[in-house]
């Protein structure tokens, strides 16, 4: 059970978009973590992953990181992209645990819709995308019961083509959040 004042101080924030907090209201209240979506669940992150990559705190400062992406180690931040948009508009990086670092969504919205695919992430060095192998897919407990919510409070269908939402959101900040990002790492 995520307490959202507590969900809101970790991340330093007096408001989180309120399609995160309705995201954890569904989570607490209606199903359970990695129940809904495969591998994915909201939870209360110390940014100890983020630290692995960086302690420069212009870096930890404008990622917040809020989700489990998958059952490996791999997790979904906002990306404060410096734009003064709200941030239910920042878009969605996942970070993976072999350490492959991508938008994946133009904003929370998008990753809701993602998440109807119902198959973890993959987090390779050189891209993410979603799989499903037909032969072995278990779909989610309470999928059923997400869908039915995606529908009636963002009128949105389940997914049918999640890896061309991911290309286009990477085509519209894959640019810019690469140059932030490399900022922070010496090449040698």
């Amino acid at each position: 059970m995520i307490n959202i004042t507590a969900f809101k101080e970790n991340l330093g924030l007096n408001e989180i978009p309120v399609e995160l907090e309705k995201l954890i209201y569904f989570q607490n209240n209606i199903s359970a973590f990695e129940n809904y979506s495969n591998g994915f669940g909201v939870l209360i992150d110390n940014k100890l992953g983020l630290k692995s990559w960086s302690e420069d705190e212009e870096f930890l400062n404008r990622l917040l990181p809020f989700a489990q992406a998958n059952g490996t180690g791999s997790f979904y931040t906002i990306w404060n992209d410096g734009s003064n948009q709200s941030l239910n508009q920042m878009p969605i990086v996942v970070f993976g645990d072999e350490g492959g670092v991508h938008v994946v969504a133009e904003n929370i919205l998008q990753l809701l819709h993602l998440l109807t695919y119902d198959a973890e992430i993959w987090v390779e060095f050189d891209q993410a995308y979603f799989f499903k192998n037909k032969n072995s897919y278990e779909e989610s407990e309470d999928l059923d019961q997400y869908l039915k919510w995606m529908k009636g409070d963002y009128h949105l269908n389940q997914i049918e083509e999640p890896n061309a939402l991911i290309k286009t959101a990477q085509e519209k900040h894959k640019e810019n959040f690469d140059k932030w990002f490399g900022q922070y790492f010496n090449e040698d």
